[in-house]
């Protein structure tokens, strides 16, 4: 009994392994591999005409403009692209009953060079795209061993799927446009799937190759600026991960460097999240916040919104913030949204004149500062505040002691005195006690020419007679000329650097 039960017992193990081995040869179906690289589907797709290929396989077509011929003579058509999710189950199904491991998507480059193998080389080639039978009925291992090689490894690499679309061929611009639409439209549905799925790891990939995809490709920030992709971003801008929560506001930032985006960010309700990042988000997302806002706020349509939802408080408290950048950007988004009455008002009630006098007499970012102060001197109300808050005695006290770093600082802080000078008898009161007129002809002794115009209409404006004293309309729109000249010089009407 004892050795009938050995026998039984070797031939039973003889018979499995020879039936996992008998299942590892089995060759897939046919319908399983994609016509184009003979492989297993790792993301098959449908296309128009009803042909299935790997996702990739068709983006090489479109890109390079080449329809196959098929096997029974037709052409396919690339116009739209659906995901075949029933196929792709069944082909993994296929693949754990035979012990195989499932297959990668191939990486866009080797499909293009597979098709560039099928474009024909001269006007005699038959444009036919047959593939042998070989090719078709490779063994199980072997198609395992191919996906695998085709594939990119690193986690940090694992986005190629999505990347793929960053560096397209110069011919791709030859394709019809329903094809570009269709692929345009591809590449925002993946990018979708990838934000809203259920799996962090998903989502921070999706989220790294947006970024990476929009860092440097202006067309594509545009085309993927769709209300569908701002709502998946703004879902994973509360993230309490701390990557999804930077890459996403990252990637926001690099969408709002186009001025056709900006509105529609806007719309879309992404601003009062940005507000809440500012105000207590991780370090590196208050950053890009930051840098949101500001480019955000260069459209005169955001403005009065952008102050409206709320901006402004986190704002001026980020002009102490630690990080640099954080300081620069919000300076930057103020001055803008300064250029609105509304959010004047609103800066004055929320004690911003304190706050940047404090900041320019401790010689802190002094020229953006000076400024945001020349657009509030063109204010009736910012005007009053800054006499209240001492502004004609610091700022003749730089003037006095040369107290800048560079001339465009220099030329902000005459730009906000001669603003100040509108406030007729209060401001010269305030400016013969401070000694302005001797300072003032100093400067007109020693400045350029363009200094010295603005210094001599501040010396007008103090020896004017209290009857003659009205408000010169003309000499304040000029005012407001010099202080775009100076916003020029400072580099302050520039947008956001890409994230």
């Amino acid at each position: 009994m004892g050795s009938g039960k050995q026998r039984w017992k070797i031939s039973f193990h003889k018979s499995r392994s020879t039936l996992l081995f008998l299942k590892k040869q089995s060759p897939p179906p046919k319908e399983f591999l994609c016509p184009i690289s003979g492989s297993l589907m790792a993301d098959p797709v449908v296309v128009s005409s009803g042909h299935t290929f790997e996702r990739n396989c068709v983006r090489a077509c479109v890109s390079l403009s080449f329809k196959p011929t098929m096997f029974d003579g037709s052409k396919p058509d690339f116009s739209t692209v659906i995901p075949n999710l029933a196929l792709k189950s069944t082909i993994l199904n296929w693949c754990r009953d035979h012990f195989i491991d499932p297959p990668k998507p191939i990486d866009y480059y080797i499909a293009e060079e597979l098709v560039h193998k099928l474009i024909p080389t001269s006007k005699n080639s038959i444009n036919k795209f047959q593939l042998s039978t070989d090719e078709l009925t490779r063994t199980a291992s072997q198609l395992s061993i191919t996906s695998s090689e085709e594939s990119v490894t690193p986690r940090n690499v694992h986005t190629s799927t999505v990347l793929a679309i960053t560096t397209r061929p110069s011919c791709y611009s030859s394709s019809s446009s329903s094809e570009v639409e269709a692929l345009n439209s591809l590449e925002e549905e993946e990018f979708i799937i990838k934000l809203k799925s259920s799996q962090v790891l998903e989502q921070e990939e999706g989220l790294i190759s947006l970024r990476k995809l929009t860092r440097t490709k202006e067309e594509m920030r545009v085309i993927l600026c769709t209300p569908r992709l701002l709502s998946a971003i703004k879902s994973l801008i509360s993230s309490r991960y701390s990557s999804l929560q930077v890459n996403a506001v990252a990637a926001l930032v690099n969408l709002s460097l186009e001025k056709q985006n900006k509105v529609k960010i806007l719309r879309s309700g992404i601003v009062p999240l940005l507000i809440e990042v500012l105000r207590g988000g991780f370090p590196e997302s208050q950053d890009h916040a930051a840098g949101a806002l500001f480019s955000l706020a260069l459209d005169d349509h955001n403005k009065t919104a952008i102050g409206v939802l709320g901006a402004l408080p986190p704002l001026l408290q980020s002009l102490r913030s630690e990080s640099e950048r954080i300081r620069h950007d919000s300076a930057l988004a103020l001055y803008h949204l300064s250029l609105v009455q509304s959010n004047q008002v609103k800066m004055i009630k929320l004690g911003s004149v304190q706050i940047l006098l404090g900041m320019v007499k401790s010689g802190h970012m002094m020229g953006r500062v000076l400024l945001i102060l020349c657009s509030l001197a063109t204010s009736v109300e910012g005007r009053a505040a800054m006499l209240d808050g001492g502004a004609v005695e610091c700022f003749v006290n730089m003037l006095c002691h040369d107290e800048f770093d560079s001339v465009a600082t220099r030329d902000s802080c005459l730009a906000a005195l001669n603003g100040l000078s509108y406030g007729g008898l209060r401001f010269k009161g305030l400016a013969k006690e401070a000694g302005a007129e001797e300072t003032l002809e100093k400067v007109v002794n020693t400045g350029n020419e363009h200094i010295k115009q603005k210094a001599r209409r501040i010396l007008e404006a103090l020896r004017r007679k209290e009857e003659e004293e009205e408000i010169d309309w003309e000499k304040l729109l000029e005012s407001e000329d010099d202080l775009s000249r100076t916003r020029c010089l400072l580099g302050g009407g520039g947008a956001s650097n890409s994230c």
